[in-house]
């Protein structure tokens, strides 16, 4: 066993070294590798949990709102990987991001039911580059803001062919022609074949789930029933097409005129004369799981720092009791921000403000409570200054913030197990 010349006590050496070095610092390094033809199975719902391979699955989620629209170019492609990567490397399992541009620059539908398949392939390049990098995502299919057309494009188009009933925005909610649009527009992406992966939108469990509108609401009628009953055709039409993805409403978790909560957990008394009601709208039996934001800067007049964190606080535990004893649907809190325009604001009150949501996400995690996930508002690549809002950060260029996403990814893997086809990269992860 001896080598000749007495080599053999420096190869021992040389080899403990690389071994010691091995152990040492190798899981300081990200696993990207290519996750894409890896069996990968749909997320799942069992009362108030999300079920993924008999797991129980909690979600450590981001926005980008802007994939799609930065897909359609090679000059900002790249991007598309990059946050991706950057993601999986905080250890975060879902992001949500628009599946719409309704007439707008890079519009995915042009008109009613024409659509731009240039830019149909910039949403096939980011689902398929989620899946490369072991991300699901969360798609939401029209905005109830102006912003990529929204339901003001629908009502502009319907107006525009003179199909239209009235120009109010809120007609997109109950206009027959209006409905047609929307319907046509669900089932053409729902049923669109990926051009890169070959699959069908609705048979890709990359796609954790669909998200009816972003933010409902219809102000000319208080009373709920115009919202109500458009969720109610809306979700059971999507339903049939597919049923293997989870659905959301994608509201802003506001309790309705007749719900006892609107008097003592409302941030301010307007906010149940919206059209819309959490507890309602999140009961219908399409309706998977319950969304929820968290703006505490844009709902309260309130200035003080600590009074908004202490909202947050109430909002958040007031939802999940609600997941918990009434819906018995997880809850998800799909967007929560603090504004940088607040006056004497420092990034260290963001950090406060993050901490809170992730505890409770996780207290409610560890006592096996409703509450599935949250998703912070907005991650942004460097370079994307011009298309940041008073809540978007480039999370690794600040290290506490930094920190507080990867800890909660770990927490959470902690409790729920990792997934299979992550486990290594989320060991190496939370090893640290």
């Amino acid at each position: 066993m001896v080598a000749g010349n007495n080599l053999f006590y420096p190869i021992v050496g040389f080899a403990s070294c690389l071994a010691f070095l091995y152990m040492s610092f190798g899981g300081m390094w990200p696993d990207f590798r290519d996750h894409s033809e890896q069996s990968v199975s749909f997320v799942e719902r069992n009362g108030s949990h999300f079920m993924l391979d008999g797991r129980v699955f909690y979600v450590n989620g981001w926005n980008s709102y802007w994939l799609m629209d930065h897909a359609v170019n090679e000059y900002s492609k790249y991007r598309i990987k990059a946050m991706f990567q950057a993601g999986a490397k905080m250890g975060l399992t879902v992001c949500r991001t628009w599946a719409f541009n309704d007439g707008d620059y890079n519009a995915l539908q042009i008109s009613p039911g024409q659509f731009d398949e240039k830019v149909f392939r910039a949403l096939d390049h980011v689902i398929a580059e989620a899946k490369q990098q072991g991300v699901r995502l969360l798609l939401a299919l029209v905005n109830n803001l102006q912003a990529f057309g929204g339901k003001t494009q629908y009502v502009k188009w319907a107006w525009e062919e003179g199909l239209g009933l009235t120009s109010s925005n809120d007609s997109f909610f109950y206009d027959p022609s209006i409905r047609r649009y929307f319907k046509h527009y669900l089932k053409t992406v729902l049923t669109r074949k990926n051009s890169i992966t070959g699959i069908e939108y609705r048979d890709d469990p990359t796609i954790f789930g669909w998200e009816l509108i972003n933010e409902p609401r219809c102000v000319s009628d208080a009373s709920g029933n115009t919202l109500q009953d458009w969720i109610q055709e809306m979700s059971t039409f999507l339903k049939a097409i597919d049923k293997k993805h989870l659905l959301t409403v994608g509201l802003e978790g506001f309790y309705g005129p007749k719900s006892p909560k609107r008097l003592t957990e409302n941030p301010e008394w307007w906010a149940s004369d919206l059209g819309t009601d959490f507890i309602r709208n999140s009961m219908l039996p399409t309706i998977d799981f319950a969304s929820v934001h968290i703006y505490p800067d844009h709902w309260t007049h309130v200035q003080d720092l600590e009074y908004k964190l202490k909202f947050v606080s109430t909002w958040m535990q007031s939802h999940i009791e609600d997941g918990d004893k009434e819906l018995m649907k997880p809850i998800m809190f799909t967007e929560f921000g603090l504004s940088s325009e607040n006056k004497g604001f420092d990034p260290a009150q963001r950090d406060r403000f993050y901490k809170i949501v992730f505890d409770i996400i996780y207290n409610s995690a560890k006592n096996k409570g409703s509450g599935a996930g949250s998703f912070a508002w907005q991650f942004f690549v460097g370079g994307m200054e011009d298309y940041n809002d008073e809540f978007g950060i480039v999370p690794w260029q600040r290290p506490s913030t930094y920190k507080l996403i990867t800890e909660q990814s770990c927490r959470l893997a902690r409790i729920q197990g990792v997934v299979p086809w992550r486990t290594q990269y989320l060991k190496q992860l939370c090893s640290h």
